[in-house]
């Protein structure tokens, strides 16, 4: 089996950075220039792009995960955080943050049972700040803004 047909066969199967491509190809044996050529050739027809794999990441992490969170995620991979930051910046133009807000606040509402967030309990309190934080959220920043969109 060639290294593109290798490389093929991954990427029918899931989104790869070209990194993760070359960390597979090194493990299974194949020669450095054979992997970086099947990585162009890959690039070149479009089976393969760290950009669209980027893009999915940020949009499969909405209402789940902060940046932080996407970033260590990209970093993982292997990818240029310039590349990262471009695209996060431009999907945060294009995504309404607030709509993800909100559910996010349904869904933390229901799990904590909260009806009225301005007399929050210390205890439930932290425990939400918790819950944003673990998922990559600045806990100050969308209390905050919670409580502007309250009163």
């Amino acid at each position: 089996m060639s290294c593109l047909d290798y490389f093929t066969r991954l990427l029918s199967r899931r989104d790869y950075s070209a990194y993760e491509l070359q960390q597979k190809g090194k493990e299974k044996g194949f020669e450095l220039e054979e992997v970086e050529g099947a990585i162009d050739r890959l690039q070149y027809l479009g089976y393969q792009s760290d950009r669209r794999l980027v893009e999915r990441l940020i949009a499969a992490s909405v209402g789940k995960h902060g940046k932080p969170v996407v970033k260590r995620q990209c970093w993982q991979k292997g990818i240029n955080n310039e590349l990262f930051e471009t695209i996060w910046a431009e999907q945060e133009a294009t995504v309404e943050k607030a709509d993800n807000l909100s559910e996010l606040k349904a869904k933390i509402s229901r799990k904590y049972k909260i009806d009225d967030w301005t007399n929050l309990e210390p205890n439930t309190k932290r425990k939400v700040f918790n819950y944003l934080q673990y998922r990559g959220f600045n806990p100050f920043e969308t209390w905050e803004q919670w409580q502007r969109e309250d009163s």
